[in-house]
């Protein structure tokens, strides 16, 4: 599995292209037979104390695409706080279970960990 990282529209599902996934490849529905799950963030948001349980399945896909989560003021409300602590953890498990880890930041890619894919396999 390779973990795609970086903020909003910093150029994620872009680069996913490049590696030659289309569009009707991609999912944000953890649980569907797609390779790619994209806006994990918002899987998270959606349901904060079944994150632990998300970590199964997003395993098993090719790509799992997420926006940065940890940068900038802490939130004000225990909700916001909550959402992003467990993304976090979340991102902390699946970067350890990951082949590769790439930062997207403007459309460039960069390997944080592994090597940057060369496309499918």
């Amino acid at each position: 599995m390779v973990l795609i990282l970086g903020g909003k529209g910093a150029g994620k599902r872009e680069y996913a292209r490049t590696l030659g996934y289309g569009d009707e490849e991609m999912s944000a529905d953890v649980f569907s037979d797609a390779p790619v799950m994209t806006d994990l963030e918002e899987a998270v948001r959606k349901a904060p104390d079944q994150a632990e349980k998300l970590l199964e399945p997003l395993c098993k896909k090719e790509l799992v695409i997420s926006c940065e989560v940890g940068s900038g003021v802490i939130p004000l409300h225990y909700e916001d706080r909550r959402f992003r602590e467990e993304t976090g953890r979340l991102l902390l498990r699946l970067a350890r279970e990951a082949e590769s880890v790439v930062r997207v930041v403007a459309g460039i890619p960069t390997a944080i960990k592994g090597e940057l894919p060369c496309g499918r396999s």
